[in-house]
């Protein structure tokens, strides 16, 4: 048993390495894409601070999300949380699985990259629509009366840049689209397409649906934030997936062209013998159970005639 463990251990460090090697190599070409995601993240938490500050409360809005929906309630709006970070964590540890697991289809570094185009785009439009419309919160504490519905005017250039955790899960104002719905779509969308698990597809899709009901009876957001976010990454996606280059496929296995003719000798060759020239086989028929050095066929009767 120790030693099957010190073997497998041993596979387990040689393949890390490995892919260590590979993405290292891939990181350096595309480090440049992935640090542009990531600024294009900090300023759209910067974007969905800054419409916190001009958030005005007011009457709820009619939704019949909020009518067919019961209210979950203040107290279990961490339901909604618990879902996305689990989708979250799942996905971001499935990018890595490249390093453990024997069977990949992706690189980690070529994923991500593919991931943040769909996100920044996605937000891009985002924050175009929640700065062209602002609309009063559904969220408990964006309604009238909360004294964080609406952010004070900073008091320097400091405190607009900083970004607080606590004010991204309790922003204002960032209504017409679903962040939390971009994410898991956009999440879903790319499992379908180089994950190879069914199950997990399909359960994937099923959770997106769950979240986005769970969205909504935490009072969130409005069901057409959830409806557009819906066909709006999907469409994004679906265009910037065709405009990408495709990622390779690490489950092909390249096998050399055979032509036909040498796919018959080599069938011969296995067949007759590996050393003996294909040539060299010819038929011989046998007579009177007497064949010659060269091949010939000898005739007793023909000999004494």
């Amino acid at each position: 048993m120790t030693l099957y463990i010190r073997r497998e251990s041993s596979k387990l460090w040689k393949r890390f390495c490995s892919e260590i090697t590979t993405e290292i190599g891939l990181l350096a070409q595309n480090w440049k894409y992935l640090l542009a995601g990531l600024i294009c993240q900090y300023i759209h938490g910067l974007a969905a601070k800054g419409v916190h500050y001009i958030h005005r409360p007011g009457p709820t809005l009619q939704d019949l999300g909020f009518f067919l929906l019961p209210e979950l309630g203040q107290e279990r709006s961490y339901i909604s949380e618990t879902v996305f970070t689990s989708v979250f964590v799942s996905f971001f540890l499935w990018t890595f699985h490249p390093f453990l697991l024997k069977t990949k289809k992706i690189y980690t570094v070529l994923i991500w990259c593919r991931v943040l185009a769909f996100l920044v785009a996605c937000q891009f439009l985002r924050v175009i629509t929640f700065y062209s419309t602002q609309l009063p919160g559904p969220n408990y504490h964006c309604r009238e009366g909360s004294k964080v519905s609406t952010l004070p005017w900073p008091k320097s250039a400091l405190e607009v840049l900083e970004i607080n955790p606590h004010g991204v899960m309790y922003g204002c104002g960032d209504l017409i689209f679903s962040s939390h719905m971009i994410f898991t779509l956009v999440f879903v969308r790319t499992y379908q397409k180089y994950g190879t698990k069914r199950f997990i597809k399909l359960f994937g899709w099923l959770i997106a649906i769950v979240q986005s009901l769970l969205i909504i009876a935490s009072r969130k957001h409005y069901s057409v934030d959830v409806v557009v976010a819906w066909y709006t990454v999907n469409l994004v996606v679906f265009c910037i997936d065709k405009k990408l280059p495709e990622l390779p496929d690490r489950t092909a296995v390249l096998l050399p062209v055979i032509s036909k003719e040498r796919t018959k000798e080599e069938n011969h060759k296995l067949l007759n013998g590996n050393g003996v020239d294909p040539a060299d086989w010819r038929p011989r028929a046998q007579v009177n159970g007497k064949i010659d050095s060269n091949g010939v066929h000898t005739d007793n009767s023909m000999n004494g005639a």
